[in-house]
């Protein structure tokens, strides 16, 4: 296990046009390097993340940080294919979503979520979990090659 020798590829999967501007504009803030990709549903997020459907060439993510309430397949079911499929289960998955049901949050941890967080409403809220994103996954923890 080691840390990616290319920048961090992330995979957001996020419906909302406008969310999508805030994280995306947080992370050209950032302070470390990264790929982004941005799918807008979770049967797309499956495709990709299975590398199917046009994805065949598309390298795995380093990480993933997923909406629960996709439009096509919902976020915990594509949380749940993640977790139950040998060959991506390691791959880190972060929900990043309005909800902050304690049902939805204890739901998405037993299917094996790696972290649950709750969208902000200010922009500079947004900054900081960026930056808490590349502290922790990209500085401090080990990623497994793949």
């Amino acid at each position: 296990m080691s840390t990616p020798k290319h920048a961090p590829r992330i995979l957001l999967v996020e419906d909302n046009e406008g969310d999508e501007f805030l994280i995306l504009d947080a992370f050209e803030q950032a302070s470390y390097p990264y790929e982004i990709e941005v799918v807008r549903d979770g049967e797309e997020a499956l495709h990709r993340i299975q590398q199917t459907d046009g994805f065949a060439d598309a390298p795995l993510p380093d990480l993933i940080l997923l909406d629960l309430n996709l439009p096509k397949v919902d976020g915990r079911t594509v949380l749940k294919t993640v977790k139950t499929d040998h060959d991506l289960m390691q791959l880190p998955v972060l929900i990043l979503t309005t909800s902050s049901s304690e049902r939805d949050i204890e739901e998405c941890y037993e299917l094996h979520a790696n972290a649950y967080m709750t969208k902000p409403f200010k922009v500079e809220d947004y900054e900081n979990i960026v930056e808490s994103i590349g502290s922790f996954w990209f500085r401090a923890v080990q990623l497994p090659a793949h």
